[in-house]
């Protein structure tokens, strides 16, 4: 969604308490702060909120520095909010920053009862927040995988029936009587937190695990979540899957740099409900009101890409009907070579805006090449 000069994008995080939310979170802005990565980016990532970028800052030289892990937050549900500020601003680029709001909502919600109806009403307020995610991230914990060798189907059902109970408690908070929702998280990512714990494990080994032990659970899963929105076809879940490893963590040390997938998270917020929103929009796969709300960033994204009708003046609505389907699926469809020399030229005339979307593209290709990322291809 575009808002005045900023693109507005949000991620909800969902994972059992101990799953490494904290860690995560900590990881991801700290090293945005330290000097390579300001030297090299053409953007500065910013704490909206001052002391909650400070709080996750200090986490993280913790870690780099002392070896302490952050302290675990419990029951707290909070939203942080980062913008990506461009460090050469021109005047006549469509939006001037990005801004990544992440949702983080409480693991133990998820696996202990309410304890009243003061409770309950809090949780489903505490959801309803994030409905305006596109992207939600699943965290499976590495750890509870080994600890469960050999019966993994015991933490995953675990995890994945809590998590739809869960869901289905708040079922009548979350609809209010006013039938299925159009605004809700549309993607899904499963994600192997903690993977530095399982080396030999590559994206394509958690994919497998997952589909053979709970394949089940996760159509119940995505049954769920169809029954709660309109045009459940645009419904993506458990098709994405991701590893994730905030750190390298040993006995004496905590090494910050050995990280796996943490970087991709702003790729992904970005790129991926666009990638996801045209092929649905193409499919016809979502009623109308879904697909305007869906198509809200799309033209934008897709004009950035191309380098068109960024220099145009006007209002955003007169920007979106200019570019036509064509452009948009050619945007869509911008890869491998082609993707490469659309970067090299955005950096070459300072089109700042999309030398980040291309790079960011790029920057997905290349971990599903590693096997760190499986993006789904429907």
């Amino acid at each position: 969604m575009q808002r005045g000069k900023t693109l507005d994008q949000q991620i909800a995080v969902f994972g059992e308490s101990g799953s490494g939310k904290t860690v995560l979170l900590s990881s991801f802005y700290g090293a945005t702060q330290e000097a390579s990565f300001r030297g090299r980016a053409l953007f500065d990532v910013v704490a909206d909120d001052i002391g909650q970028g400070t709080r996750l800052h200090r986490n993280y030289l913790g870690m780099r520095d002392s070896a302490m892990a952050p302290t675990p937050t419990h029951f707290a549900a909070t939203s942080y909010a980062f913008s990506l500020k461009l460090k050469h601003h021109r005047k006549n680029e469509r939006f001037d920053a990005v801004r990544l709001t992440w949702h983080d909502y409480p693991g133990e919600w998820f696996e202990q009862s309410v304890s009243g109806p003061e409770e309950a009403h809090r949780r489903v307020e505490t959801f309803r927040a994030l409905l305006g995610s596109d992207v939600a991230f699943l965290l499976v914990d590495a750890q509870k995988l080994l600890d469960h060798a050999g019966e993994e189907e015991r933490y995953l059902k675990s995890l994945l029936g809590n998590f739809r109970n869960g869901i289905l408690s708040m079922r009548e908070g979350l609809l209010r009587g006013k039938g299925p929702l159009i605004q809700f998280p549309r993607i899904w990512v499963m994600a192997l937190s903690k993977a530095d714990l399982m080396p030999e494990a590559d994206v394509y080994a958690f994919r497998d695990l997952m589909i053979a032990k709970v394949a089940d659970e996760i159509d119940a899963l995505r049954e769920t979540i169809a029954g709660l929105i309109q045009g459940g076809s645009a419904l993506s879940v458990g098709e994405d899957f991701m590893l994730l490893s905030s750190a390298k963590f040993d006995p004496q040390r905590i090494d910050v740099s050995e990280r796996v997938g943490v970087e991709l998270i702003l790729p992904i917020a970005a790129m991926l409900p666009f990638e996801r929103h045209v092929r649905w929009a193409q499919r016809k796969e979502a009623p109308g009101k879904v697909l305007e709300q869906l198509n809200s960033g799309v033209n934008l994204i897709a004009g950035a890409l191309l380098g068109r009708l960024i220099s145009r003046t006007g209002p955003v609505g007169l920007v979106m009907k200019l570019l036509s389907a064509d452009l948009v699926d050619e945007a869509s469809r911008l890869a491998g070579d082609a993707l490469r020399k659309a970067n090299e030229e955005a950096k070459s005339k300072h089109e700042n805006v999309r030398a980040i979307l291309t790079s960011f593209r790029l920057e997905l290709d290349e971990a599903e090449e590693k096997a760190v990322l499986i993006r789904s291809r429907r």
